[in-house]
């Protein structure tokens, strides 16, 4: 593996060089929102100096510039996650935004009373509540995969009631995380789709977590659906992506009506645009798409294997340096959760004795931007009988000296407590 220069990456990232409360900030709040490159951040400026103009409609110079940066940036994600087809990426919201666009158009399609949808114990909110409303909706039973202590997903075991215990031909859609945003796991989506597709179900995947660490390929996989944000993986907010096997999109009812996603309208009839478009109404956020594609191309210049190796190490550094003031402190304050051995740089923790929100601020008044809460994944709290955690979340441009600062800051809070 190439030896990375860090120091040349966060170069890149003007976020980085400031002072928070008098210290120089550390950014671990990756999972959340990564920050941005000044590629992306030029890119936003570029566009609004020199082409900002609607797409698709116009045929004057500012309007055929735009639009092909905009489509430029479709055909870049394509071959990020390899599908066969640039019409099957549809440009929404965010990760949220194109999970209910699957659960509006596919479940209402597809979902009858007594048919069944299964989500797993460790999804965010927003892979929860769609599902719960279409299943309402529809009388549809909505059921939920098993975890173990690890946060690992119980897939056959033999007592309890695992993910190949749920599957049945009631199974219509199979709707689960790649990677959890609390816990850092990265769940076996091969197995799972494999299985799924044996009873004749779809598998939507989260993607949201794993696309800034994980390599996918989509045709490799053979999901039928894959949905994340550009702003988990260095590009804006406000842009996500729904994959789909473009059969299955050419199958699925308009999700909104209006401009751009029409062929021809009158007041007896429409007739809808071809994939992609149909699931593009309005003016969408052109700015934004057009720089996420400067993103990707930053991703792809460094190389996915070396980002995440390289945020693997600092993850296993600084469990091994919590692991070493925990065994040095009578009690062991601190606990891990989530301990899955296959994970990414995802660290959630709670401190014996001390509100996750009171150290979230103690640590923010050190300059160290953590996230504290129960992360958009309250069920999976209540499992671990816990209402939130720590979490500490590494991206490519982190370093083992904060690892260090981090450390040290916990130690002092933890003897403080003591």
């Amino acid at each position: 593996m190439a030896k990375l220069n860090i120091e040349s990456i966060r170069k890149q990232f003007p976020v980085l060089h400031q002072n928070v409360n008098g210290k120089p900030l550390i950014y671990f709040d990756n999972a959340a929102t990564t920050q941005k490159p000044l590629s992306v951040i030029n890119a936003i400026r570029d566009f609004y100096e020199h082409d900002n103009s609607n797409i698709h409609r116009g045929v004057h110079t500012l309007a055929e510039r735009a639009t092909t940066a905009f489509e430029a940036t479709r055909k870049t994600v394509q071959q990020f996650i390899n599908s066969k087809e640039s019409e099957e990426i549809i440009f929404t919201k965010g990760t949220t935004d194109s999970i209910n666009l699957v659960a509006q158009t596919f479940g209402k399609a597809n979902l009858k009373s007594g048919d069944e949808v299964i989500i797993s114990a460790m999804e965010h909110h927003s892979n929860i509540v769609p599902w719960q409303m279409i299943c309402e909706e529809k009388g549809a039973i909505l059921k939920v995969i098993p975890i173990n202590d690890a946060g690992e997903l119980l897939m056959d075991d033999p007592i309890a009631i695992g993910f190949e215990k749920l599957l049945s031909p009631k199974t219509k859609i199979v709707s689960v995380v790649y990677v959890s945003n609390a816990l850092g796991t990265i769940n076996p989506i091969k197995n799972i789709i494999e299985k799924a597709h044996a009873v004749g179900a779809k598998v939507l995947i989260d993607g949201a977590q794993a696309v800034s660490h994980l390599d996918i390929d989509v045709q490799e996989l053979d999901c039928d659906f894959l949905v994340f944000s550009a702003h988990k993986l260095y590009g804006p907010t406000g842009v996500g992506i729904l994959y789909g096997k473009l059969e299955l999109l050419e199958s699925m009812p308009p999700y909104q009506g209006g401009g751009e996603m029409i062929k021809e309208v009158t007041f007896e009839k429409t007739t809808y645009n071809d994939i992609p478009y149909k699931f593009e109404a309005g003016t969408p956020n052109i700015a934004d798409v057009i720089a996420f594609k400067y993103a990707i191309d930053f991703v792809n210049e460094i190389g996915k294997e070396e980002i995440r190796n390289y945020e693997n190490e600092l993850l296993s550094y600084c469990v091994n340096r919590l692991l070493e003031l925990n065994n040095s402190i009578t009690n062991n304050p601190i606990t891990f959760i989530g301990t899955s051995k296959n994970k990414i740089s995802v660290l959630s923790f709670t401190i014996n004795g001390m509100h996750h929100f009171d150290v979230g601020m103690m640590l923010d008044a050190k300059g160290i931007a953590v996230r504290t809460g129960h992360h958009c994944t309250q069920p999976l709290m209540k499992f671990f009988g816990i209402d939130g955690t720590i979490r500490a979340s590494f991206a490519v441009y982190n370093t083992k000296q904060e690892i260090d600062v981090f450390v040290e800051a916990i130690e002092r809070l933890v003897k403080f407590i003591k």
